[in-house]
């Protein structure tokens, strides 16, 4: 398995992903987010190829000096077999290198799957709420 930046000519494979990897809903809610962060830093995208096929994806973005992991989508056959721990280390990676001060997950509905995997990296559980909904958000120092 390869980890690597997104790259324009990942596209097509990209949405194939996030379609099978995501309830339909949730895809609906990413693309938009996906699309800004591809034009803002397209480095803080991070996919996993294995034989040229695109089998996790997670999508960063940095916010007043903060990395938040915003979405994770790993293909499911290759769940579970560490795709999403590589990815969520490399980013880490990628966020230090930036300097970033605290690196924060998105905890929404959409998430919620992918809390465990979150916790066992060592991320600990805080609750704030916004003007619309309640987010789990888990940070790490």
């Amino acid at each position: 398995m390869h980890v690597r930046s997104f790259q324009l000519s990942d596209a097509s494979q990209m949405t194939e992903l996030l379609q099978v990897a995501l309830s339909e809903e949730c895809y609906e809610n990413t693309m938009g987010p996906f699309a800004r962060q591809l034009s803002w830093d397209s480095d803080l995208i991070m996919v996993a190829e294995e034989e040229g096929d695109l089998v996790g994806a997670l999508i960063g973005t940095i916010d007043h000096n903060q990395g938040c992991i915003y979405r994770i989508a790993v293909h499911p056959d290759y769940r579970r077999r560490g795709v999403g721990k590589t990815l969520v280390e490399a980013m880490e990676q990628r966020f230090q290198q930036r300097k970033v001060s605290q690196i924060w997950v998105a905890g929404d509905e959409h998430n919620k799957a992918a809390m465990p995997l979150y916790e066992a990296m060592g991320y600990g559980a805080n609750k704030i709420l916004s003007a619309f909904q309640k987010l789990s958000i888990l940070s790490k120092a």
